[in-house]
């Protein structure tokens, strides 16, 4: 039976408003790489981006997409092998869209294409050959991989157990939070940035999180990583966006040296759920169902 708390946040997150719209001119210039991709990577043959660069996409939209997906390329590995140890099961093809923005139709899945047709790296996936969904995901070999190791040791060591790691950051909307002022209370580090689909539905659900635990003692604070990731969102964006979802708690920014200290967060949202002497005492990621924030909540307050 669903509980009250589980009630209220199913109730804000119908209400919860939609994403907005793309950038329409940076989706069309991404399409045009991604089709040219799609047609172009063969099985044992690598992407080379300088070729790319130097031959095909010439225009500074193109460029600035195909950085993008550069940039992801490394990422997808961390995200795979995290979420893989955090939840027991591989992502889904939707979820490894939504995780990295891939709005193209089959972005996702060329993505895994060109990690699977690189030769110089080990077979860290396996797939259903009719579905293309991810089967098996090889933490052993992402570990062993200098490129996607040592980040990646750090943040599936086990985070349940260990003392949640010092941090100072700077405020949005108010004052520096960092861990002298959390000290001796039970509290949720929540990861975000700005347009992640799986944040923007777990955005109202902190607020009724708050209203049921922050009484007994709970802080929650919100720390986007809009800037370290060079997401081009505002902070009057974020402020609205905070407003519309009744955020009352503290926000501020998850600059590198926080999310490098909480093992390069990789995948967003991450929830870091903390008792009273410091310990870590759940560890969440990804979208995560009302009751699982419920319990975790219960946790750090025992």
């Amino acid at each position: 039976m669903m509980s009250v708390l589980g009630t209220a946040l199913l109730l804000q997150a119908l209400a919860a408003p939609r994403l907005a719209a793309p950038d329409t001119t940076a989706t069309t210039a991404e399409a045009r790489v991604v089709e040219y991709l799609k047609a172009h990577v063969r099985p044992g043959q690598p992407v080379v981006v300088s070729e790319l660069y130097n031959s095909v996409f010439k225009a500074p939209d193109e460029r600035a997409a195909l950085d993008r997906l550069f940039d992801a390329f490394f990422k997808v590995p961390l995200f795979l092998a995290q979420q893989q140890q955090a939840t027991g099961r591989p992502p889904t093809l939707a979820q490894l869209a939504e995780q990295f923005r891939f709005l193209v139709p089959g972005e996702a899945d060329l993505m895994l294409r060109i990690l699977q047709s690189d030769p110089r790296l080990p077979r860290l996936v396996e797939r259903d050959a009719a579905s293309g969904e991810i089967t098996r995901v090889d933490v052993a070999a992402i570990l062993s991989d200098p490129r996607f190791g040592r980040a990646l040791e750090r943040t599936i060591a086990g985070w349940e157990g260990r003392q949640a790691p010092a941090f100072s950051a700077a405020g949005e909307g108010g004052p520096s939070v960092g861990s002298g002022q959390l000290a001796g209370k039970p509290h949720l580090l929540y990861f975000w940035f700005s347009g992640c689909p799986p944040c923007a539905r777990t955005g109202p659900l902190l607020s009724a999180l708050q209203q049921r635990y922050g009484p007994r003692g709970l802080a929650i604070v919100a720390l986007n990583a809009d800037r370290a990731l060079e997401v081009p969102a505002t902070a009057a964006e974020r402020d609205a966006y905070a407003k519309r979802n009744g955020w009352t708690f503290a926000r501020a920014e998850a600059g590198a040296p926080t999310i490098e200290a909480y093992g390069s967060v990789s995948v967003f949202p991450s929830f870091f759920f903390v008792d009273r002497r410091g310990v870590v005492v759940s560890y969440l990621v990804n979208y995560q169902e009302p009751e699982a924030l419920e319990q975790a909540a219960q946790r750090a307050l025992q």
